[in-house]
């Protein structure tokens, strides 16, 4: 049941970017994609935790403002990262953004840790295919680049705030007003842009409303379900996975293919994203992995500072 949970969030999360690229090139403008999107999802979220778990609905003042203020930071990065797909290909920028352990190593030295040689392998592996996939093609448009690095600092100071003052509460509370930080962020936004809308047709409905219920809220059930029954570990260990699926699914569903030279790249950023996991067994392992998704990340920090039984 967990391991057919935790495939099953890998699957859903897999899928976000292409279906976001196909919504878009549907003529959806991405703000307006992201206020269905997000909205969709909090209803559905806030519907089962009123079933489920009506306490979870509410949490000190403290707790939900910090919480609040994590997702309207990150909004900003969801805004970049999907307005990144109007320039890149959904398969270049899943590939920078799993360079996201990366900046995270480089915070690590910003507070005085040292950076042994293995970082600078991993630091190495990841830089090199990062050029890999952009140099050799010749054509990448900066600007996307520009917002898909963005989005990588935006997720790596949630990630501080998260693990800095949101370990005391329960991780499906801090989803809920984390999600709806970044939700509040981008309809700010839509509302500034003029509030663009008009009728995308039914594909792109499709699309938006598999983004919502099973990119969004399944994805998210799923993966915490999922991390109570095998652990946070073991869900970890499927992020390369993920960003393999993402690429695949941009090849079927979009036609996006990638050169010799950024196939290299690719692996090399894979090889990068698997040793940073293989220090899940060490002290600093909650730190490293920045590209999990937000609720994994956030489960396993409470596991690490679980007394033992």
């Amino acid at each position: 049941m967990g391991w057919t949970l935790a495939l099953g969030a890998t699957l859903a999360f897999s899928l976000s970017t292409p279906f976001a690229r196909l919504a878009i090139d549907q003529g959806v403008n991405p703000t307006t994609m992201l206020v269905l999107r997000f909205g969709i999802a909090i209803v559905l979220l806030v519907s089962t935790l009123q079933l489920t778990a009506p306490d979870k609905l509410r949490v000190n003042r403290r707790g939900w403002l910090v919480a609040l203020l994590a997702g309207l930071e990150n909004g900003i990065g969801v805004l970049c990262f999907f307005w990144s797909l109007t320039r890149l290909d959904a398969s270049i920028a899943t590939m920078i953004f799993t360079l996201n352990p990366l900046l995270v190593l480089g915070l690590l030295a910003l507070r005085g840790e040292k950076l042994t040689y293995r970082h600078l392998i991993r630091i190495g592996l990841g830089l090199s295919g990062i050029f890999l996939v952009l140099g050799p093609a010749g054509h990448i448009d900066w600007i996307g680049v520009l917002l898909v690095v963005i989005t990588i600092i935006c997720i790596a100071i949630e990630l501080v705030v998260i693990q800095w003052y949101l370990q005391p509460y329960d991780s499906r509370s801090v989803t809920l007003y984390v999600l709806s930080g970044m939700s509040t962020t981008i309809f700010g936004y839509w509302l500034w842009q003029g509030t663009e809308w008009h009728n995308p047709g039914w594909p792109a409905w499709l699309y938006i409303g598999l983004l919502g219920v099973l990119c969004t809220y399944f994805a998210w059930w799923a993966i915490f379900t999922g991390v109570r029954h095998i652990g946070s570990g073991q869900v970890a260990m499927l992020v390369p996975l993920e960003t393999l699926l993402t690429i695949i699914w941009s090849f079927m569903l979009l036609g996006e293919r990638f050169t010799l030279w950024q196939y290299v790249g690719t692996g090399l950023i894979l090889l990068s994203t698997i040793l940073a996991i293989q220090r899940l067994g060490q002290n600093r392992k909650r730190l490293l992995l920045a590209g999990t998704p937000a609720l994994v990340r956030f489960i396993w920090r409470r596991d690490l500072n679980k007394p033992p039984d």
